[in-house]
């Protein structure tokens, strides 16, 4: 008698990715946001407006004569909408919510420029 041996091997299944899976390609303004973020410069523009939110918090908690002013780079730096969002009701953690949207919003619009660009210099409109 000789031994019975079975081999079984296991496949993965993987959906496709169509339209009604997949809510990023239903909505145009999400897969906008997607596209544009996935420019290295807006990922860049963002990693750089973190940083200079980290900055600003831990120099604005020394004992620095100028710690009153850190926050003023981050909000610079990711002007217009972060100005504008300053006008909001005065709650803590309005400063941040400000400079977060308002990077969100410029680095789209990097992403965006970028994108228009690369596809122009390809000869795509």
């Amino acid at each position: 008698m000789t031994p019975h041996t079975t081999t079984m091997t296991h496949t993965t299944h993987k959906e496709p990715t169509t339209a009604m899976n997949d809510p990023a390609s239903s909505n145009p303004v999400l897969r906008t946001v997607r596209d544009a973020l996935g420019s290295l410069l807006a990922r860049i523009y963002l990693a750089v407006c973190a940083a200079l939110l980290v900055w600003a918090v831990v120099v604005g908690y020394g004992d620095n004569p100028d710690a009153s002013f850190a926050g003023v780079v981050p909000v610079t730096a990711t002007a217009p909408v972060s100005l504008v969002l300053l006008v909001l009701p005065d709650f803590p953690a309005m400063g941040f919510l400000a400079v977060a949207l308002g990077a969100l919003v410029n680095a789209v619009i990097i992403g965006w420029c970028a994108r228009t660009l690369r596809n122009a210099r390809a000869g795509r409109s």
